[in-house]
């Protein structure tokens, strides 16, 4: 069984983690605090942004992706309603591998449990803002 996906529903979802990255790492919300503690030199030009702009949204799109399509895994297993699915089906991934992975990572390469946590809840809020979208978009490819 191929689930299906809402192509639509993962391109908005795709883009959302890049609105939800430009305002969390804002230097007016938390981007002067994870400069300081992740070491981040902010003196680049404009230049050196472009590979990880362009890994971030590949990437992003493959999670969208994964969570359209497990969400409409869960949705064909349990029924009900698709948004709930979604927002369960992401807050089980992040859990169960972002914010484990995480945790993992920064615990062994001795990163401060400030940032952890600012990197696993930023990562939280944006598959609950993809979920959202591609809970209200719905299943349909169309």
């Amino acid at each position: 069984m191929v689930p299906e996906i809402n192509v639509w529903a993962v391109l908005v979802a795709t883009l959302s983690t890049m609105i939800v990255g430009s305002i969390w790492y804002t230097p007016k919300v938390f981007g002067n605090y994870w400069m300081r503690v992740a070491k981040v030199d902010s003196s680049g030009d404009g230049k050196s942004a472009v590979v990880p702009i362009i890994v971030t949204l590949v990437v992003s799109f493959v999670s969208a992706w994964v969570l359209a399509g497990a969400s409409a895994i869960a949705q064909d297993f349990y029924g009900g309603s698709f948004l709930f699915n979604s927002v369960i089906t992401a807050l089980i991934l992040w859990a169960g591998f972002t914010a484990a992975r995480f945790i993992t990572h920064d615990a062994f390469e001795g990163r401060p449990a400030g940032l952890t946590v600012l990197n696993c809840v930023h990562e939280l809020v944006t598959f609950l803002v993809m979920a959202i979208i591609i809970g209200l978009f719905g299943i349909s490819a169309a």
